[in-house]
């Protein structure tokens, strides 16, 4: 499956909508996206992971090293993982489970803002999931 990447903004924020999967060969793509944002100015992202249904430790890497370059240029960078706060299998959003699963295994899940949809993260007053 290949990953697609789509743009929208939403008030200030550029949400990056992805979908597929996340893996040595396509998370290059995410990690440009992200770059690109920053290169013309955008500081506020937003991850939209509803739709992957697969990451491995690289797509893993890609994620860390976007929270890195937000950081450095004091921009927010906020992950839309649906049902990661319930009960997995309820939500009907496997791929979003699976990335929270992957995230939670490595030990990094708790570096990142986690919002349930796109509302959420790009409310300055919402509440992030926690881990």
């Amino acid at each position: 499956m290949m990953l697609n990447v789509i743009e929208a903004e939403r008030g200030a924020w550029l949400v990056l909508r992805i979908s597929g999967e996340m893996d040595l060969v396509s998370s290059p793509e995410v990690r440009q996206r992200v770059h690109d944002a920053v290169a013309v100015g955008c500081h506020d992202v937003v991850l939209d992971l509803s739709d992957v249904v697969f990451c491995d430790s690289s797509g893993v890497g890609v994620l860390i090293a976007a929270r890195r370059l937000m950081r450095s240029c004091q921009g927010r960078l906020r992950l839309i993982l649906p049902g990661s706060g319930g009960v997995e299998g309820m939500s009907g959003q496997g791929g979003a489970a699976h990335v929270n699963k992957v995230l939670a295994a490595l030990g990094v899940r708790r570096l990142f803002e986690v919002y349930a949809d796109v509302y959420d993260a790009t409310a300055d007053d919402a509440q992030p999931i926690s881990a």
